[in-house]
């Protein structure tokens, strides 16, 4: 993969996407989407000289205004398969954004051998922790809506999941499963990659 659309990138950190994928391929091609103004501006500042990295201030719940704009045109050639990037973002998705509406329309302007990378808050190991957490989330400008594995798993629609599909986060391809410890399974966050056909 030589080339990646980051959905909701946030306030650039350590180890960004850009970073990664030009160690390992000084070619590659990031461009990061985010809608709050502050995390772009910080972006901008972090990627000022980087001709293969970009990013844009929009709302990835709307994909034309993101997959048409020239800023992720420009860098990106959707001929060819096309790293898309929804990590740690779909859970600020409402239901009534229809989520699964608005992977689809993504996913199909993606080129074929093009992945899927999502990962999302859920309430199926930790309900009362995690009711708790969307409780208090409510009075914030980002409310959280977990979804079960298997509304997640849905998202994947037209992609073929690569195993070992949507799990808890980490027991998707562990480093070193021995260093895991004894419980894995109650992580609150699922993910998966799915690449299309």
């Amino acid at each position: 993969m030589r080339q990646f659309l980051d959905l909701g990138s946030g306030v650039p950190t350590v180890g960004n996407v850009h970073e990664i994928a030009q160690s390992a391929d000084e070619q590659a091609r990031v461009v990061y989407v985010d809608w709050a103004a502050v995390a772009v501006a910080h972006s901008r500042l972090l990627l000022e000289g980087n001709e293969r990295a970009a990013v844009i201030q929009a709302d990835m719940c709307e994909p034309d205004a993101v997959l048409l704009a020239a800023e992720t045109r420009r860098p990106l050639d959707f001929d060819a398969p096309i790293g898309l990037l929804m990590v740690g973002v779909f859970h600020f998705v409402p239901d009534e954004r229809r989520p699964r509406d608005i992977v689809a329309e993504y996913r199909d302007q993606l080129a074929s051998g093009s992945y899927l990378a999502l990962s999302q808050f859920s309430a199926d190991t930790r309900p009362e922790e995690m009711a708790a957490t969307v409780e208090v989330m409510k009075r914030s400008a980002d409310p959280l809506y977990p979804r079960s594995q298997e509304e997640i798993t849905v998202l994947f629609a037209g992609f073929d999941l690569i195993e070992p599909g949507v799990v808890s986060t980490p027991l998707w391809r562990p480093e070193d499963p021995a260093g895991l410890g004894s419980d894995v399974e109650h992580s609150e966050i699922f993910a998966g990659v799915g690449r299309k056909p």
